[in-house]
């Protein structure tokens, strides 16, 4: 639920949005449908967890005004509609408080303003004072830290330092989970059928389909013509990117590739295919000529070359350095528009990047990190079986130098201080006037409106 402060941030690909409201209301229809199956929902990481550098130790000085009403916002609606049963919080300070042992945060917001009355979780090491956090509302300490938290509990009660009665009521909110969650999973298998697996990789492509965000599509080259030969480039289209790395990695019950799914498709021929480039960004001009040479050839229609960011580039642990593609890439789609061939764009990345090449695109489809069925929804789309309805939950900025926080993120000292105060995405662009390269909310589809 964290917002979208930075384009450079390593867990953008996580977050929902860089607007609030967007990320409130899509976190509580979440939270519904998990706990609908008697599951715990776990909205994360209360709060303002705004950059990978030093989050185990970084302290975020905000405003209040600025905390609450664009970093707490999509907390405060998810834990009003749809009353998750627990929270995590943050590994980070909140003005020189750590968020799991923060009254403020914990207390003064969460439990007494918005109601609260469930278990507050740690990050996975993340609590750093047992004492401390169960006086401000802090549940369970994870992992399990053994008994040495157990016993500066018990000392801290029989001292006087720490009241029975906040003890006691945090062991009664882990233990209201344990009876709401008792019943999950009973009587299930835990095989997955192959019936099973076979409708959640369509659900997972249904999701897929209505979430890529069609850019750019001049000329109508999309969809694709019934028949287009088509020339695949891209180290990506062979190999997919679908998820970011760290935490949030889930196993695939299956794992699709544009090239598999393109040469599948009954819609178009495919002519070949070219890697294009090194996937970790190495300099390779063999590589760039080999596809110049099928894009180039007299059989091919069209082009459709994947890029984007790899799996080190957006990951849990750290932020990324630049909001620019490798140079191999742009290089490569610099060669394939001297072509003169319609070039097809589709870009694979959880967050914005630069495009200095755009304007001389056909047309560009945004996958995002769409998932284990996004190569199946990506080419659904660019054969017309799909008309793209996507749209972006997060502005693009031209270039890195446009951002509001640029000249201070991420803080490499202790203290991140969000000098821009509430001014982050449109909020600054359209306040400031500043051109983007796509706004928030921008998503083209192949319908045509007339007046």
């Amino acid at each position: 639920l964290n917002i979208q402060r930075n384009p450079l941030c390593g867990r953008n690909f996580e977050y929902y949005s860089e607007d609030p409201e967007v990320a409130g209301r899509m976190a509580s229809g979440l939270s519904k449908g998990i706990q609908a199956n008697h599951v715990s929902a776990c909205p994360k990481h209360f709060a303002l967890n705004s950059q990978e550098l030093r989050r185990q130790a970084s302290n975020s000085v905000v405003d209040e005004r600025t905390m609450r009403e664009l970093y707490l916002t999509a907390f405060e609606i998810a834990v009003r509609q749809a009353r998750p049963w627990s929270i995590m919080t943050s590994y980070n300070q909140i003005n020189g408080v750590y968020a799991h042992e923060n009254p403020h945060l914990l207390q003064d917001i969460l439990r007494q303003e918005w109601g609260f009355d469930g278990m507050v979780v740690s990050d996975w090491g993340g609590s750093n004072s047992a004492v401390a956090a169960v006086k401000a509302g802090g549940s369970l300490e994870m992992p399990t830290p053994g008994f040495t938290s157990v016993r500066e509990l018990v000392a801290a009660v029989r001292a006087g330092t720490l009241s029975q009665a906040d003890l006691d009521a945090r062991a009664a909110e882990v233990a209201k989970v344990a009876r709401l969650t008792a019943t999950a999973g009973a009587g299930r298998s835990n095989v997955l059928s192959e019936e099973s697996i076979e409708a959640h990789h369509a659900l997972a492509r249904k999701v897929a389909e209505r979430s890529l965000v069609l850019l750019r599509n001049e000329h109508g080259v999309l969809p694709l013509r019934h028949g287009a030969r088509v020339a695949v480039i891209g180290d990506m289209a062979r190999s997919p990117r679908f998820q970011g790395s760290g935490s949030s990695t889930v196993n695939a019950t299956r794992r699709e590739s544009l090239l598999n799914e393109l040469r599948g498709s009954d819609a178009v021929s495919v002519t070949g295919y070219q890697q294009g480039y090194e996937r970790q960004g190495g300099d390779n001009r063999v590589l760039i000529e080999d596809a110049v040479a099928l894009a180039g050839q007299e059989g091919t229609d069209v082009i459709v070359a994947a890029i984007g960011l790899d799996e080190r580039s957006e990951s849990e642990g750290l932020d990324r350095s630049t909001m620019e593609l490798p140079k191999a890439q742009n290089d490569l789609i610099a060669a394939l528009q001297a072509t003169g061939k319609p070039l097809v764009v589709v870009l694979l990345a959880g967050s914005p990047v630069e495009t200095p090449w755009i304007e001389r695109t056909d047309a560009v489809l945004f996958m995002g990190l769409s998932g284990q069925a996004g190569a199946s929804a990506a080419v659904n789309v660019l054969t017309g079986a799909v008309n793209p309805s996507g749209h972006l939950a997060q502005t693009w900025p031209i270039r890195y130098a446009d951002c509001p926080s640029q000249g201070w993120y991420p803080a490499i000292g202790r203290d991140a201080i969000y000098r821009e105060g509430p001014f982050v995405g449109y909020r600054y662009y359209q306040t400031a006037g500043i051109p983007v390269r796509f706004p928030f909310g921008y998503g083209l589809s192949y319908s045509t409106l007339t007046s």
